[in-house]
C-alpha cells in the first residue's frame, strides 16, 4: 500500500492505548487464521492479503444474523482509505468484491469503537444499504431493518455471553416483538427530508443524540471480533434482576423493552429490579398491590389492557397511601406496545403521583399525572378499571392516551422496584413498638383529611423518624 493509507491507518491507530494497538492490528490476522504477524515491528503491512465474507462469517455467524454480517462486510469493503485521510469526508467508496483489506479494517475498527458521530455515519449508512451501490441516502425503512439485525446481535451477545443479569428470556415477553418496537423508537428520533430520506448529516445528528446506536455498534464489533480492549469496560445494557418467582412467572417484559427503559431510570443500570407485585402470582387485589408498593423505594408500574396496549408508569418515590399528590419531575409515563415512548415530566403542574384508599370525599386509586378525573394514568381501587384521559396530552406528562381506549380494563399488571433497596427493617430495635401510623397508612391519611392532630407521631423511637 502507498504511503497514504499507511498514514491513514497510523492515525487511526493512535487513536488506541498502546498496549490496545496490538490487539486491533492483530484482528486481520486473527479473521484470516493466521498465528503470525503480517505487521512487522516497523509498522508496516505485507500486501496482498485480504479478508472474505467467510472468514468474518466464521467470526461473528454465532451471536449476528447472516444479513447483519453481510452488512458490516459490506460496510468493511466499501470504506476508501484515499478519502479517509483527509478526515472524514461522509464519503464511501463502492464496495470491493475482492474482499477487505488490513487498511480497511483498521479504519473501520477505528471509527465503530473510537470515532466521532462524523465518523460513524457513513459507516452506518452502509449497512443500512445491503445492495452494492453505496447510496447517498437511506430511508427510514431501510434504517429501521438495520436497526432490527444490530438489536438482535446485541440481544444475542447478552444470552451466549452470560451477560442477563438474572434476568430469564424464556419466561419473558417476545423478544422479537422487542426487537421491532425499540427499532422502531430509535427510528423516531431521525430527522428525515421531505422526502423521507436520511443523507450522512441527518444519521451524524441521529448518531450524536441517540447514544444506544453507537454503544449497540461498539458492543457487538468488540464482541463479534473479539476486540478486548483495556480501555472500555464492558457494557452493562440490562440491571440486575433479584427476588424474582421465576418458575411461577411469565413477565410482561422482554429484553430490547429492558434495554430501553433501564437508562431512562435515575438509578439506570445500578439498581437491582425486584418484583414486588404480579397479578399473575398475587391475583387482582388493590390492597395487595398497595401492600407491594409501600416502603420500596422507586419502582416502575407495567399495565396491560384487554385490548392488548402496554403501558405504565416509573414513580420516583415510595408511594405513600394520602391524599396529596406526590413525586417529582424524576417521574414519567411510557408505552410499550403499541408503540415504545417515554413521557417526561413538562413543568406545567406537580401532579406526578397519587395513591388514595377507603375515602369517601376523595378518589380512591393509583393516578399519575392529569387531576382528579383526568389521570394520564389512573387505576381504579376496584382494581380492574382505570382511565388515561388525555385531550389532547396530559397536562404533567404530555402524553397522549395510553391506553387501548379511554376507560380501560385491565388484563394484567406487574410493579417492580427499581431504585437503591430500602434500609431492612428486620431486627431492628423496638420492632415491635410500631405506631399503628405504620402498620395502617391509610388510618394516618384519615386522620390527616380529618385535620385531626396526630399525637403518636412525637412518640416514635428516634431511629424512626428517618423515612425509609
Amino acid at each position: 500500500m502507498g504511503n497514504t493509507e499507511s498514514v491513514v491507518v497510523q492515525k487511526r491507530l493512535a487513536r488506541f492505548r498502546p498496549e490496545e494497538r496490538p490487539v486491533v492490528e492483530g484482528v486481520f490476522d486473527k479473521l484470516q487464521g493466521n498465528t503470525g504477524g503480517a505487521a512487522g515491528s516497523s509498522g508496516k503491512t505485507v500486501t496482498g492479503k485480504a479478508m472474505t465474507l467467510e472468514m468474518l462469517q466464521s467470526s461473528m455467524g454465532g451471536l449476528a444474523s447472516d444479513s447483519m454480517v453481510r452488512r458490516i462486510y459490506q460496510c468493511m469493503c466499501s470504506i476508501d482509505p484515499g478519502l479517509a485521510a483527509a478526515g472524514s469526508s461522509g464519503k464511501t467508496s463502492t464496495p470491493s468484491s475482492s474482499g477487505v483489506i488490513r487498511e480497511q479494517l483498521v479504519i473501520f475498527l477505528a471509527d465503530t469503537l473510537r470515532g466521532t458521530a462524523e465518523e460513524r455515519a457513513p459507516l452506518v449508512m452502509a449497512m443500512s444499504q445491503c445492495g452494492v451501490a453505496v447510496p447517498s441516502a437511506v430511508t427510514c425503512e431501510q434504517v429501521a431493518e438495520f436497526l432490527q439485525d444490530l438489536i438482535s446481535a446485541v440481544v444475542q451477545i447478552l444470552v451466549h455471553r452470560g451477560r442477563l443479569q438474572g434476568w430469564h428470556p424464556e419466561r419473558m415477553g417476545d423478544g422479537s416483538l422487542g426487537v421491532k418496537l425499540l427499532a422502531e423508537q430509535m427510528c423516531s428520533e431521525l430527522k428525515p427530508s421531505d422526502q423521507g430520506l436520511c443523507d450522512v448529516s441527518c444519521l451524524e445528528d441521529w448518531i450524536f443524540r441517540v447514544s444506544q446506536v453507537s454503544l449497540y455498534i461498539e458492543m457487538l464489533v468488540a464482541e463479534g471480533l473479539n476486540v478486548s480492549l483495556s480501555g472500555r469496560p464492558t457494557p452493562t445494557l440490562l440491571p440486575p434482576c433479584r427476588e424474582t418467582p421465576w418458575k411461577n412467572l411469565r413477565c410482561m417484559l422482554d429484553l430490547p423493552t429492558l434495554m430501553f427503559l433501564a437508562p431512562q431510570l435515575p438509578d439506570s443500570y445500578s439498581a437491582p429490579w425486584r418484583l414486588v407485585f404480579s397479578t399473575q402470582l398475587h391475583g387482582e387485589s388493590f390492597t395487595r398491590m398497595v401492600a407491594g408498593l409501600m416502603k420500596r423505594g422507586p419502582t416502575l408500574l407495567l399495565l396491560k389492557d384487554t385490548k392488548g396496549h402496554v403501558f405504565g408508569g416509573f414513580a420516583s418515590h415510595a408511594w405513600e397511601v394520602k391524599p396529596q399528590f406526590q413525586g417529582d419531575s424524576r417521574c414519567f409515563l411510557f408505552t410499550v406496545f403499541p408503540t415504545l415512548r417515554v413521557y417526561t415530566a413538562t413543568g406545567y403542574n406537580q401532579h406526578f403521583m397519587y395513591l388514595n384508599q377507603n375515602q369517601q370525599t376523595m378518589p380512591n386509586g393509583l393516578g399519575m399525572g392529569g387531576q382528579h378525573g383526568y389521570f394520564g394514568l389512573w387505576l381504579d381501587s376496584d382494581f380492574g378499571r382505570g382511565h388515561s384521559r388525555a385531550r389532547p396530552k396530559c397536562t404533567t406528562y404530555g402524553s397522549p392516551q395510553i391506553s387501548g381506549e379511554e376507560d380501560f380494563t385491565l388484563d394484567l399488571m406487574e410493579v417492580w422496584a427499581v431504585g437503591k433497596p430500602p434500609e431492612p427493617e428486620e431486627g431492628e430495635e423496638g420492632q415491635g413498638k410500631k405506631s399503628i401510623l405504620d402498620v395502617d397508612p391509610e388510618v394516618q391519611a384519615m386522620m390527616e383529611m380529618a385535620g385531626k392532630t396526630l399525637h403518636s407521631q412525637g412518640l416514635r423511637e428516634p431511629e424512626e423518624d428517618e423515612d425509609q
